[in-house]
Order: structure tokens, then sequence, then C-alpha cells
């Protein structure tokens, strides 16, 4: 157990003390006018654009913390189509994406597994569908329809109320009410989407009925939402362990269905409580079709230039008696989901108010089954020609890129040692209980204390298929039909996924619970935590805030399987334990110094809990017998790790020029003492062959506790709305992230997902019956850190999205919809650049080019119907 050293946690509290002392002085005592309080957020009835900017611009002028906001500009229609997009209009905050949609958000400089996400203020359980990615913490908003959110919070400074987790912030997801609605509120809508890559229009249905009793005192709503979006991604791949260069192209059936019912009951004026189902479900089965183009058998006289750690960046192929292309598809059923069950009652009384939360959030993912088919294909002829690597994307000028299911070499099937299923699960019971107490010691008008107690399990499992006694071998026609896009300008043969996945079900005759497979991939945590705080409120002649302490104390265990010094695993379960607990304060205040200019100050200490995935005490072996040699991981965890911890500070002031407008700036530096980080060693001898490549040479990755590394930035914002129906948004973040480079196996000195500048550009137009809207998302180059997965640690380029869309009401109740996202189909290009001596593969490091995938533009067109 950590000792809390608690003169040092209360060096943040004494800090945003001194800068009360500094400001007091000058403050303007600003009592509120009556035009001011009608502005506030709870009064605006939000219909439209301008109102939905209004809207969020209040939250932040009226809150005593540092919040920024998205709201709904309607009932079903969020400002993007993607929740992660609309996130990333907000100062500070970048969107990391996953095969084509904002799933991950960072903040302020932050990694995005820093990031804390809330439902209406509780957990939501989250589990990965793509068994190449790790079990994390972060909420995954591609789950979540937009149409079924009101408005979301994002929380920069921390108060000791507030759940911890966010070291970058925390998140606030806020879904409707029935009682916040008119009674007999009716929302319809139907969309259909097209990718400009996949070249297929898929359907998008939502709705909404709220209904309320005569007395206003009970009501229920019920929400659903469900999609079915075909998604392809083309790009190449390097894999230069098995001296390749893959063009790739990754196809997925996603159905999202999303069902939410609300109950509200308030059976006096001083009682109220509230009933949340969310039930979330997404079917993302996938097919990953890849060529691998072969390097030629005498490679260092094919190769005419390399970098500096002496990788071939250009080679050239004559085409003569050469090894042709393999080609393989990985096809998989994959699915996630997550039901959460919440119950809510708060009771006012003379003197006192008590607040109480109970609840249960639980998610299952990961693939069903998972099988690969490969082959030949093609001629070595047809790869004749030259291998460009030496710019950011690999160029590929060759003899032939047309390929069909006529130019495979034999039959197919899939292959037995393909052959398996990765479940996961996710679960958190939780319980709170707060209570508020009027008072009158000078300033402070309130206290808020209360306790909240969280019970989590995950587990991580693979099971490899037991195989049916004959397999039998079909032609390429009953597996691929037609042609399919690919990267590098291929075209390759088109996977029939379910024909693919047929067949492997035919293939298994059971799975097995047993051997080296299962038990290195099995893995539990429990993790109970829990949390006391009390939070002082003050309010006096313009100055307003609140400070306070929470404690937290965390008990975590892992169960797994122990690998043995002969490379086996034992029979028994092994548990390993671990606590640790510590004092977290926080202040933040406001300054009225006029009735439009505020000055905010905040610091505090923060915490974000490692990721499961670094948790588990097991130890995987990730790539064994894929198919891809050189790709052979142990991976261990370490349940014992401590959390990431910072203290971080806030300086800013905000200027309301006009009803609708807001200039604000603000300083921000987070000094982290406590992060988790990958040691891995390259070329290791386990006592374990792995039967693809049948050699024993693993790299062996550890987590651990890295030291040392600070965030600090600027945020600039700007926005304004004018009479003739024009508006704009523009913000701008910089962001210095400095790391220990040792800390990390790329040597690499900056935070994952830290892009040093941001940039947001948003115009508008609203009047009358028609809106429309053009925004522009820009952020400058970030590592992502994915070691010891598949894709590892590399750096994204500067990546820009340019977004429209449009609204035209009809009548008062029916409209049309035009969204366009990512119009300049902007590609995401991803380097590596680790140095020479970092032990990780030769394409993440000297600015090769690792992974480059091509950009898609989504156009979305709709009608909604509103009563």
């Amino acid at each position: 157990m950590r000792p809390s050293n608690f003169k040092k946690n209360l060096l943040a509290t004494n800090i945003a003390l001194l800068l009360s002392g500094a400001f007091a002085g000058s403050v303007y005592a600003a009592e509120p006018s009556q035009d001011e309080n009608v502005d506030n957020i709870e009064k605006i009835e939000v219909r439209g654009m301008r109102a939905s900017l209004k809207a969020s611009v209040n939250e932040k002028r009226f809150s005593n913390s540092v919040v920024d906001a998205v709201t709904a500009e309607d009932i079903g229609k969020f400002p993007d189509g993607d929740i992660g997009e609309s996130l990333g209009r907000i100062p500070g905050v970048s969107v990391n994406r996953q095969f084509g949609q904002g799933s991950q958000v960072s903040i302020r400089g932050a990694s995005s597994r820093l990031t804390r996400t809330l439902l209406n203020g509780h957990s939501v359980a989250s589990t990965g569908w793509y068994d190449q990615q790790e079990i994390d913490r972060s909420f995954n908003y591609s789950l979540l329809p937009p149409e079924m959110v009101g408005g979301i919070i994002v929380h920069k400074s921390s108060t000791a109320d507030m759940p911890e987790g966010g070291v970058g912030g925390t998140v606030i997801v806020e879904t409707r009410k029935p009682l916040d609605l008119d009674p007999n509120t009716l929302f319809l809508s139907a969309k259909a989407d097209y990718g400009s890559i996949s070249e297929e229009t898929d359907p998008e249905l939502s709705g909404l009925y709220s209904w309320a009793n005569e007395e206003q005192n009970f009501g229920f709503l019920v929400s659903a939402a469900g999609s079915k979006t075909n998604y392809q991604r083309n790009g190449i791949e390097s894999l230069l362990g098995w001296g390749d260069i893959v063009p790739t192209t990754f196809e997925q059936e996603r159905e999202r269905t999303a069902v939410n019912a609300v109950f509200q009951y308030s059976p006096t004026d001083n009682l109220s409580m509230g009933l949340n189902l969310m039930s979330l479900d997404m079917e993302a089965n996938n097919a990953n079709t890849s060529l691998f183009v072969m390097f030629p058998d005498d490679k260092d006289a094919a190769c005419e230039q390399r970098n500096a750690s002496g990788t071939c960046t250009f080679y050239r192929r004559d085409g003569q008696g050469q090894n042709p292309g393999w080609a393989q598809t990985w096809a998989r059923q994959a699915s996630m989901d997550s039901k959460t069950v919440d119950f809510d009652i708060e009771y006012e009384g003379d003197n006192f108010t008590i607040e109480a939360r109970v609840g249960n959030t639980k998610s299952e993912g990961g693939t069903d089954l998972t099988a690969n088919y490969g082959f030949w294909l093609g001629s070595p002829e047809d790869y004749a020609g030259t291998y460009d690597a030496t710019g950011d994307v690999i160029h590929i000028d060759v003899a032939n890129k047309n390929f069909t299911s006529d130019d495979f070499g034999g039959q197919l099937s899939p292959a037995g040692w393909s052959l398996k299923k990765q479940p996961n699960s996710d679960e958190e019971t939780y319980a709170q209980f707060d209570i508020t107490v009027p008072v009158d010691f000078g300033a402070i008008t309130s206290i808020k204390t209360g306790v909240r107690y969280t019970d989590h399990d995950v587990k991580q499992e693979t099971f490899p298929a037991e195989l049916a006694a004959n397999i039998t071998a079909k032609d390429a026609s009953a597996y691929y039909s037609g042609q399919v896009s690919s990267g590098a300008g291929y075209t390759l043969p088109k996977p029939d996924l379910d024909a693919m996945l047929a067949d492997a079900y035919a293939a298994v005759d059971g799975f097995s619970s047993d051997g080296a497979v299962y038990k290195s991939g099995y893995g539990t945590i429990n993790e109970k935590n829990l949390a006391l705080y009390a939070m002082a409120n003050f309010d006096l002649e313009g100055i307003r805030g609140n400070f306070g302490l929470r404690y937290i104390s965390t008990d975590a265990e892992s169960d797994y399987f122990a690998l043995q010094a002969d490379g086996s695993y034992g029979d028994n379960l092994s548990t390993d334990k671990a606590s640790y607990n510590d004092v977290l304060p926080s202040i933040n205040i406001a300054f009225d110094i006029t009735q439009d200019v505020i000055v905010r100050a905040s610091a505090s200490q923060v915490i974000s809990r490692p990721n499961y995935a670094d948790m588990f005490s097991s130890s995987s072996l990730v790539g064994y017998a894929d198919g891809t040699a050189g790709n052979e991981v142990l991976n261990t965890g370490n349940v014992g790790l401590l959390p990431y911890k910072a203290s971080q500070a806030d300086l800013g002031v905000e200027w309301y020029f006009s009803n609708d407008g807001l200039f604000g700036a603000t300083y921000f530096i987070k000094d982290i003492s406590s992060f988790v980080t990958t040691d891995q060693i390259l070329d290791q001898g386990i006592g374990i062959v792995d039967p693809d490549s049948g050699e024993d040479s693993w790299t062996v990755s550890t987590r651990t506790n890295g030291t040392g590394g600070i965030i600090k930035g600027v945020e600039l914002q700007l926005q304004d709305a004018f009479d003739n129906g024009l508006g704009y948004a523009a913000n701008y973040t910089f962001a210095e992230s400095d790391a220990p480079a040792e800390n990390y196996p790329d040597l690499v000195n900056v935070f994952s997902d830290s892009s040093k500048h941001t940039v947001n550009l948003v115009g508008f137009y609203e009047m009358d019956d028609f809106s429309a809207r053009i925004a522009y998302n820009w952020r400058s180059e970030y590592m992502i850190r994915e070691l010891p997965f598949f894709y590892g640690n590399r750096e994204h380029d500067a990546y820009g999205t340019l977004d429209l869309s449009a609204n035209y009401n009809i009548t008062d109740y029916l409209a049309v919809t035009f969204e366009v996202m990512n119009l300049l189909e902007e590609d995401s290009i991803q380097k590596g650049v680790a140095t020479a001596d970092a032990e990780v593969k030769p394409e993440l490091k000297d600015s090769y080019p690792a992974w480059s995938f091509e950009g898609e533009a989504r156009y979305t067109a709709g009608i909604t119907l509103r009563f």
C-alpha cells in the first residue's frame, strides 16, 4: 500500500488559495441581472444551431469549474453525425478515429486512455470488437447514436464530488428525460448514408416518444435507433519481419441498435426518482483481405536505397524466378454490447438535500470466431517493378495490380491454426450517496459530502478450436465473388464473408479450454474502489467556486495461469493482489470581474487507473500461430500498477461580449508524476516454439510505471452569432507534451495522443426555415502507442477534416437534412519514428511509412418528423 503524503497533496489547494487572494482586491461585485438569469442553460428551449451554441455558452458561463459543452440542436439532432466528431469541436479536445469513426477523445494533450466518460453521471461498461486492440477503460463512442444524446459536458478541471479517473478530463454524456420535454413529444428520423470507398448506401432509423401525466409528476420516454453501415478501409501495411509490403482492404458490416427507456416520478415537490434503462448493441463482422507483396529472393541485390536503420526503402523486382504474392483474408464474427440499469433518487428537506444512485452496467464483446483463408496469388511476373518507401506513403509501380479469384493457385479451406474465439466481458456495480447541507459560514454557502463504491470485473479469454475430422477444400469461387478496391491502387478478389464464416464453423468441433493458447489468453481482474469526499461551495461578492478533498482506495486482484520455467503453463489458477490509496485536493474559483468578464483559476490532483489490459497478470502469447512471422510477443501485465497521477492547474479569462459571443483564453499545466508504460526486449527465447514460424524468438513485453513528464499549453476560443443569420466559432489549442524518452520502447519523448496544435473553425447560417454549417478540424502529428499489439507505436501525421451539414424545414413538423463527413477524404498516414537503437520492429523506426489508409467521405441525407 502506498502511504499518502497529506502535506504534498494540499500543495495544489494552497496555490489556488493564493491566487484567490491575489485577485480578491480587484473583483467587481457583480450580481447577475434579470436578463442574465433568463439566459441560464436550464431556461433555454434549444431549437437550431444558434440556440445550441448559446446553450453551450451558458453551460460554460454559469459553471463554477472549467467546462465546455456541446448541446443538441433539437431532439434527435446533434451537431455532428458522430459524437466523437462533435467533441472534437471543443477547445482542447482531439479525436482519435478508428475505422472511419471518432471512437475516443483526448483532452489537453493527455492520452485518450486518460479521458473518463460517464453516462448521466455514472460509468458505462464497454468492450472492443477487434482482437488486435487492448481492453481499456475508455468508452467507444461509436456505440452510442447521436440522436439519443441531449448534450455533452467536458469537465477540464476536477471537483471533489466528481468520480475520479480523468487525468485529461471527464466527459459526461446526457440523454433526454421525460419531464424535461412536453407531453406526447414525438420524433422520427430516416436517413441514407453513402461511403465514397465502399460505394454502398446504408439505412439509419431513429425515434423518440415522451409522455407525462397532467400533473407533470410522472413520465416515461422511449427512444431507439438502428443503423446498418458498410465500412471499407483501404491501405498499405508494413510487415518487414516477414519481408512484406501489404496492400490491404478492411470491410465491415456494422449493425448498431440502441434502446433507451427512462421513467421519472415526483410524488411530492421534495422527492423525485428516476429509472434509466440503456441497451447498446453492435454487430461488427469483418473481413480483412491482404496481399503480401513478397520481397525478392535476393533482397540485398534488389535493394537500391536504405534508411538510417539499414531498412530497405527502395527495391526493384525483375519478375524472374521469384515468389509471387501471398494473399489472405481474416474473417471475423465480432460484436460488442453495453447494458445499463440506473436508479437515482433525490430528496430535498428543509435543511439538507440527499441524492443517491445505484446501478449496474455490463458489456460483452470480442470475436465469436476468427478464421484465415490464405493462398498464392498470380505469378512472379505480376510483381515486376519498383517498391518505393522513401516518402510518407509507399508507392508500388508493378506490372499488374488487378486480380480475380481465377488468379488463385489451388483450393481453399479455413486454416486450422487460425480458428479461435476471443470473448471479453466488463461489468460494474456501483452505488453513491451524497448529502448537501446549506450553511452560513461566511463565504461558504453549502457543504456537500458523499461516498461512492464500485465493484468491477473484467475477463478475457482465448479458445482455440478443436477441429472437425474432415475439413473440405473448395474452389476459390466458393469464397470470393467479384472484386474490391484495395490499397496502393490494387484490385483484389472480394471475399464472401458469410460463406467464410459458415465453413469456418463447419470446421470446428468445439473449443478447447486447456493448453497453452487458452491458458495464456485467460485473465480476470476484480477491482473494488471506494471514494469518500467533502466539498464546500462558496459565493461572496463576485467570487464563487468550491474546494474539497477526495479520498480514494483501490483493491485489485487478477487470476491467471502462471507461465513455468520450461515454457508451459500451470494447471491451477494463480492470483496476484495489490492495493493503493490517495487523497486528491481540488479548488475551483470564478471571479466575476464585471457582468461580462469572468476570470477562472483551478488547481487539483487527479488520477486515472491503469488500463485493464495492462493489469492482467497473465503472460499472454500475442501473435502465436497467427500466420505472420516476426509478430510473436510474450506480453505480461501487472495488477500492482499504480495509477496515472498529475497535479494540474488552470488560469483563464472569459469575455461574454454579446448574448451569443464569447472570447476565452486559458493557460493550463499538468505535472504528471506517474504513468504506465511498456518495456520490451526483442529476439528472446522463452522455451515456446511458434508452430507457424518454427522459431523460439519472441519480443518480451512487460508493464511498468514511468515517472516524470509535463503537459502545458494555451486554449483560445472565439464565437458569435449575428442578426443576419450568420455565425462562427473558432478555437485553437497549443499543448506542449514532454515525457522522458526512456519510458517508451520507441524512445520518443512525447505523451501518447498528444498533438501540439489543434484548430477548429465553424461557420454557419441560420434564418427562418433553412440552416447550414461548414466545419474544419485539424490536429498536428501525434503518437499512437499500441505495443505489444500488432500495430505497435507510431506517429500519426497531421490530420484535418472538412464537414458540411444543412437543414430545411418544409413545415413546422417536417424537415430534410444533409451531411458530409470528411469531404476532402483526408488520408490517415502513420510513420515509424523510433530511433535506430529502439527495441521495436524495423517498420517503426526512422520515419519508415508503417501504415497508411485512404480517407473516406460519408454523405448522409434524411428526413425528420417532430411533434
